[in-house]
C-alpha cells in the first residue's frame, strides 16, 4: 500500500465511528486505533488574554498586586522537601530570577521563579496542590519596587 493511498484511508476512518481497525492485504498489515490525546499543558494565552489579565491586577488591602502565575500543570511544591522550610512566606521580598517554588510533573521539576521585584502578599497555593496552567500562585505588591 502506497504512503497516498493509506494517507486517504486513515483519513476516512477519522471520520468514522470505527475505533479499531486491522487489516491484512497481500504481505502488509496496518492495525488503527482511535485514542484521545489530552495536551499537558495549554496552548500560550492569546494577546487579549493576556491584556485581561493585565488589567485585572488584584488589590490586595487597597494595594495593586501583581500576579505570578503557573508556567505548567502539574504539582506545585514551597519547598526542596518536606523537612525544609518554604522558599518564601508571605512578607518576604522578592527579586526577579528569585526561585519561589518548583512545579513537578511526571518526574519532571520545573522551577518558579518571580518575574517582580516586590513582597508576597498572598500565596494563593497549598504544598503539594495540583495547579493549571495560567493558576495565580502569588500575589505580589510591586508598587515600591516599580521605580527602582
Amino acid at each position: 500500500m502506497n504512503p497516498e493511498t493509506l494517507k486517504d484511508f486513515l483519513g476516512t476512518l477519522k471520520n468514522t465511528d470505527i475505533e479499531e481497525l486491522s487489516l491484512e492485504t497481500g504481505g502488509t498489515k496496518i492495525f488503527f486505533r482511535k485514542s484521545e490525546v489530552t495536551p499537558i499543558t495549554a496552548p500560550p494565552p492569546t494577546r487579549a488574554a493576556v491584556a485581561a489579565a493585565e488589567a485585572k491586577q488584584a488589590a490586595v488591602d487597597g494595594k495593586r498586586a501583581t500576579p505570578i502565575k503557573s508556567p505548567m500543570v502539574g504539582t506545585f511544591y514551597h519547598s526542596a522537601s518536606p523537612d525544609h522550610p518554604p522558599f518564601v512566606i508571605e512578607g518576604n521580598h522578592i527579586v526577579p530570577g528569585q526561585k519561589i517554588g518548583f512545579i513537578e510533573a511526571m518526574k519532571i521539576i520545573k522551577d518558579v521563579n518571580a518575574n517582580v521585584a516586590g513582597m508576597i502578599v498572598k500565596v494563593s497555593v497549598r504544598n503539594g496542590q495540583s495547579v493549571e496552567y495560567g493558576q495565580e500562585l502569588f500575589l505580589v505588591d510591586a508598587t515600591d519596587y516599580a521605580a527602582k
